[in-house]
């Protein structure tokens, strides 16, 4: 079966954002770029929240169409616009480019999609990390580690009442001084 993964970017002390919602902390070179893409491209589909999807649609249609942006970046945005995309949103009235809105996340329509898709399901956006957490459907995480230490900002994980065991089964450091921390989230055997 598929998995489903989280898929985020952070700053050594924690943050997804920095207090002004920025992340242009975000060190992302053609190096990163280029490992993203080989490895988003495989994917079934993109979960988002209505904020990482407003985002997102901000900006990768415009640089799709633009040579000026670097090779990696505009392949980036040929691939989220291609994939397939449920955008968890109770207010969003539409969405294009391949997108469809779910108002909330219902469990068995998530493990449906997972069995159906053609690749992974990447998870993005801490508020749908935090109730894919809670309903227990998060199979990985990808940890994308920024060498910045913002002091403050949004954190990439918010209070949650139970433990979860991962398991790490790879890491790698970029050029830029990004590391990938990838975990399993660990199943004990039954």
């Amino acid at each position: 079966m598929r998995k489903i993964v989280v898929w985020l970017s952070v700053s050594l002390d924690g943050f997804f954002e920095a207090p002004d919602g920025s992340i242009d902390w975000h060190l992302v070179d053609d190096e990163l770029h280029e490992h993203m893409n080989a490895e988003l491209s495989r994917m079934g589909a993109f979960l988002e929240g209505r904020r990482t999807y407003e985002l997102m649609a901000d900006v990768w249609p415009e640089v799709g169409q633009d040579p000026a942006y670097s090779a990696p970046m505009v392949e980036f945005a040929r691939i989220w616009l291609r994939m397939p995309k449920v955008v968890y949103s109770r207010t969003l009235a539409s969405a294009g480019w391949n997108a469809t809105i779910a108002r909330s996340v219902v469990p068995e329509e998530v493990r449906a999609l997972q069995s159906s898709a053609d690749g992974d399901l990447v998870v993005g956006g801490p508020n749908l990390t935090s109730t894919f957490r809670r309903l227990d459907l998060v199979d990985e995480y990808r940890l994308y580690v920024h060498p910045v230490l913002l002091g403050r900002g949004r954190p990439l994980f918010g209070p949650e009442d139970r433990k979860t065991d991962l398991d790490l089964v790879e890491s790698r450091a970029f050029g830029n001084g990004v590391a990938l921390l990838r975990y399993a989230v660990h199943h004990p055997p039954l």
